[in-house]
């Protein structure tokens, strides 16, 4: 039994049960924390973080599980924890507070709060004593408890100031600008600023592989023909894949790299990280036809089936970066261990993925390849296929041997926006590449999310060991009809895109604003906070706000439905005085703003999917990068075909038909993919 349990115990969250036995009498987030802290007039401690999270796990060793320091927080606070990924409301409320404290915030995240849920002081990672200029957690709860006792009207007054900021920053105006290509231009001049052009990606260490804005550029390529924007994401993609930053034996991206050449990670793997960036991977094989961006899409996607798929067919959030307590000590090696195992091939592997005596990582080395397989090739005197063979023979023994050590954790809740992203890109992946099963994925995961975080009309939030709760939010909603809207594409079948359109409508009715034009985070039917959160960057994942633009975009290119058109163009007005100015912060904003401007074609295909004529005509389309295309499915085998200005008169065709469409006005049918071919200017 363990020493010491709390409130936590009965929590879903991985990250929260962490917790759940340290002597820090934790609380959930919700009333019972703050009716105390108002009882015994105590701050409030709120501490976010997430399962993945290296820092976090070092705080809580460090402190949260110190007997001494629990005592001390027990006596003069009342502690809540949270789990960001559950609970993005309160993560962006707080985190805001913080920046406008400190100017930048990170995780953990600490922040002290009035019982009334006011913030007035916080920061992130504090150590057990003091340390380089910061001061010591005792210490600071010290001087907080302090000050609230003896200096409350400063603690009153800086809980009014930061909460007066936040409520400015939520209801912030910005003037009227018009939407044209003077804006995508120049977010394109500030991105080419800002690349490295040796390595890849944007700025210095550390290092995020920033998905968004790449896709931003591949369409930026497709529209303007600027061969820069097209090598931007090809230099990225190749030196990203090269890295430590991807593991070159079990696949799956690393959330970032701690220096500019993406050779040393922050190991812990992201399922939504990984989703975009085979996404990605998966649009630059449409646009390159370069095979190495499939493999690429491949080992993602066979990875997270592996290793981060429930059997029922949701998908797991992440796995930590640490196993033993120790950073990356799962994926590194010893060059005696590569002796050891890969015997006479050991110098060959050794020289490829640049294993050495001395190691590039605390004494161990990170795989990665240092050059070309041509120049190892030619390095080592071996053919080609030779080299591939023995890499990729070499590659399984160490993956064979990697299984038997004790793996880092795998946080199991399974979140509905999450698993959109990879919805969408097992549709779409599944659709470019041929692979059939991906499509099978992202079925068996939609009617998953549809079954399991879909109660009573509502969206839910997070899943696990077959309990769903917390209202779904805004990212929730538009990820998901995004989703379906892309597995309809890929099975022809309307039940998904009856779907998109019924959360669509559910989504206006739950976040969207008509005072202010907006969508917020949270639904109307959420409960009171110091602020309604309004959420317009992308951060490591698109916006709610930006991916319910695209949403609303999307259906639009379907059902011609000015309600929705309408409130786009609303939401766009807002962002396009920033996008130009803050591209990184806007990369998904700008991928729709260019969809948005793009002539509006549509492909209305008309088949049994299973057809072999069928097919023909889908792969018209489906092997390459149309990003500004809508592809709109009937299958005439359906009982009740979605109701479309696309689909008008077209259920009962006697065989295979294609219509191409400019803003619902469609050419004459073909059922000849050289013909559609040519009709499309491929």
């Amino acid at each position: 039994m363990p020493e010491f349990s709390n409130r936590l115990i009965h929590e879903t969250s991985p990250y929260l049960l962490q917790h759940a036995h340290n002597p820090v009498e934790w609380f959930p987030w919700g009333e019972e924390a703050f009716l105390k802290a108002y009882e015994e007039d105590k701050p409030v401690l709120v501490s976010i973080g997430y399962s993945a999270c290296h820092w976090c796990h070092v705080m809580e060793r460090e402190s949260f599980e110190n007997v001494e320091i629990a005592s001390k927080m027990n006596e003069l606070l009342v502690c809540i924890k949270v789990d960001r990924e559950e609970r993005p409301d309160i993560d962006s409320i707080y985190m805001n507070a913080v920046q406008q404290m400190h100017g930048h915030g990170g995780w953990p995240l600490n922040v002290f709060l009035l019982p009334d849920g006011r913030p007035f002081y916080g920061g992130t990672y504090f150590p057990p004593s003091d340390f380089r200029g910061m001061p010591s957690w005792p210490k600071v709860i010290d001087a907080v408890s302090e000050a609230y006792k003896t200096q409350r009207n400063m603690v009153e007054e800086n809980a009014n100031v930061l909460t007066n900021a936040l409520i400015a920053h939520v209801s912030k105006e910005h003037p009227q600008e018009s939407i044209n290509s003077t804006i995508t231009d120049n977010a394109f001049q500030t991105l080419l600023s800002v690349f490295d052009h040796e390595n890849g990606g944007f700025g210095n260490a550390p290092k995020f592989p920033q998905s968004m804005p790449q896709e931003f550029l591949l369409r930026y390529y497709i529209r303007t023909g600027d061969q820069r924007a097209k090598e931007m994401v090809e230099v990225t993609l190749s030196k990203m894949a090269k890295g430590g930053i991807y593991d070159q034996l079990g696949g799956g991206f690393s959330r970032y790299a701690t220096d500019d050449q993406w050779l040393i990670p922050h190991f812990e793997k992201m399922l939504y990280d990984n989703a975009l960036l085979a996404s990605l991977c998966a649009q630059f094989f449409t646009l390159s036809g370069d095979p190495q961006y499939s493999i690429l899409v491949q080992e993602i996607l066979d990875y997270i089936n592996r290793n981060l798929r429930h059997d029922q067919g949701g998908y797991f959030s992440s796995q930590d970066a640490d196993s033993e307590g120790v950073e990356g000590k799962y994926y590194v090696w010893t060059l005696s261990e590569i002796q050891l195992i890969l015997g006479d091939d050991a110098d060959v592997y050794a020289y490829h993925y640049g294993v050495t005596q001395n190691g590039n990582f605390e004494g161990a080395n990170i795989l990665n390849i240092q050059g070309s397989i041509a120049s190892s090739s030619n390095v080592l005197n071996l053919e080609i296929e030779n080299l591939r063979r023995i890499l990729r023979d070499s590659n399984q023994k160490l993956l064979n041997q990697r299984t038997k050590r004790i793996p880092p954790a795998t946080d199991d809740k399974v979140l509905t926006s999450w698993n959109a992203l990879i919805l969408r890109v097992f549709a779409e992946a599944g659709l470019s590449l041929g692979r059939k099963d991906y499509i099978e994925s992202a079925e068996n995961n939609a009617k998953f999310l549809l079954e399991n975080l879909y109660i009573n009309n509502r969206l839910l939030r997070t899943w696990k060991n077959g309990e769903a709760h917390l209202l779904g939010y805004l990212e929730d909603y538009a990820f998901l009809i995004n989703a379906l809207l892309s597995l309809h594409a890929s099975t022809f079948s309307s039940e998904w895109i009856a779907t998109a359109e019924r959360l669509t409508d559910e989504m206006i009715e739950l976040f969207w604003d008509d005072e202010s034009n907006r969508f917020y985070d949270v639904g109307v039917d959420h409960e009171q906070l110091i602020t309604r959160p309004y959420t317009v960057f992308d951060n490591a994942i698109p916006s709610g706000s930006s991916s319910a633009a695209e949403a609303l975009l999307r259906m639009y290119k379907i059902t011609n439905s000015t309600e929705y058109f309408q409130k786009l163009e609303a939401i766009l007005q807002e962002v396009i005085p920033l996008i130009s100015r803050y591209p990184l912060g806007f990369g998904n904003w700008l991928k729709i703003l260019e969809l948005y401007m793009a002539k509006s074609t549509e492909l209305v295909i008309v088949g049994r999917p299973e057809d072999l004529n069928t097919q023909e005509l889908i792969q018209v389309v489906s092997s390459k990068f149309l990003p500004f295309l809508t592809l709109y499915g009937i299958n005439p085998d359906e009982n009740q075909i979605f109701q479309s200005p696309l689909s008008e008169d077209r259920a009962n065709a006697d065989a295979p038909m294609a219509y191409l469409c400019n803003n619902f006005t469609c050419e004459l049918p073909t059922n000849d993919p050289s013909q559609l071919q040519e009709l499309l200017g491929l």
